[in-house]
């Protein structure tokens, strides 16, 4: 520990000049007298370091001093492909370590291509999260990783969509981040004697839904072929393809053109007619629209008001009257009394 934390701070040195000992504890999150200490370290192993003292002084090297020590460990090097999602390496359990090989990287960098590595370093920031969304804790997220990484079998509890809790074993092949979210692909071990795994074959998991899992210590062989990028392509299309399984035919104004634009899923808003295609006579447009569900397209379609008009299928259309006509029972009377009809729920 203490050596990888000698060579980090001759690498700010390198890397970035005359350092205070302030500015070291800072870098290194240790005690100023822990600087002073790893700095006397230094200097008896015959780095040439010095000391500038009064105001703007600091820490140095000689100038000209290059330490060669740049080499990657291995997680450092895991960490690299994470280079421009440090919020996603920490969640991993690599933050450390991405930190100590960004150094390693700048120091092995001549002079002014390290200038120019800063300079864009300090210019573009790329945050994952979506507007108004937040990062989903997922407490398993760094034992499971660590599984992936050393291809070891798990025994997990898990919460599926539908709030069924089950126990599952399976082997994790590697993770996916979306949208601020982490999710796992999988191959799952079926409980049928002759059958070793499920044959639906790799599946996708959510990590924020493992209630309790457990390394098993057991080593295995990742499918010949696997390839984990074109395996979430093809999960992400089933599972767009399986939230629009309802199609619907509604009417619409302009300005509910304009709300399914900007506030529907970028899915839904696609069902669209191009712009410029001609109205019908009375100033609406008609447009298919494809919907996870029933309940889903009534409570979506209601906060279009006026401005969208169900004409298929027929339930969609009573539900949503029904739903529309409680609403307006409920604020035309005085606030607290109930209303005659309650609006209807989700049927799940």
């Amino acid at each position: 520990m203490r050596a990888g934390r000698l060579l980090s701070l001759l690498l700010l040195l390198q890397n970035r000049g005359r350092l205070t000992a302030a500015q070291l504890a800072a870098e290194l999150e240790v005690s100023e007298r822990t600087v002073y200490r790893d700095v006397e370290s230094l200097g008896a192993a015959g780095i040439p370091i010095y000391a500038d003292r009064g105001t703007g002084g600091g820490y140095r090297l000689l100038d000209g001093y290059r330490t060669r020590l740049t080499g990657l460990t291995g997680a450092e090097a895991d960490s690299l492909f994470l280079a421009g999602l440090p919020e996603a390496a920490a969640e991993l359990g690599l933050g450390a370590e991405m930190a100590a090989a960004h150094l390693k990287l700048l120091a092995a960098l001549p002079e002014g291509l390290r200038e120019r590595a800063e300079r864009v370093r300090s210019r573009f920031h790329l945050d994952t999260t979506r507007w108004f969304g937040t990062t989903e804790p997922a407490p398993h997220l760094a034992p499971l990783a660590t599984a992936v990484w050393e291809q070891h079998t798990l025994d997990l509890t898990y919460r599926r969509n539908d709030g069924q809790v089950v126990d599952r074993t399976i082997d994790p092949l590697g993770l996916v981040l979306k949208s601020g979210a982490w999710y796992f692909i999988a191959r799952v071990h079926s409980s049928r004697p002759g059958t070793p795994y499920s044959s639906t074959g790799p599946r996708t998991f959510r990590a924020a839904r493992i209630a309790h899992l457990a390394d098993t210590g057991r080593v295995f062989e990742r499918p010949a072929g696997f390839d984990l990028d074109t395996t979430w392509a093809a999960s992400a299309s089933q599972f767009q393809a399986g939230m629009r399984n309802l199609r619907t035919r509604v009417r619409l104004t302009p300005r509910g053109l304009a709300l399914v634009r900007e506030l529907s899923a970028p899915l839904t808003a696609a069902d669209l007619p191009p712009p410029g295609t001609p109205a019908d006579p009375d100033g609406r447009t008609t447009a298919v629209l494809h919907m996870e569900s029933v309940y889903h397209a009534m409570v979506e379609f209601a906060s279009y008001g006026p401005d969208i008009e169900v004409v298929e299928p027929t339930e969609l259309r009573d539900r949503l009257g029904a739903y529309l006509r409680a609403a307006a029972e409920r604020y035309g009377a005085p606030p607290g009394e109930p209303g005659e009809n309650a609006p209807p729920g989700n049927p799940a």
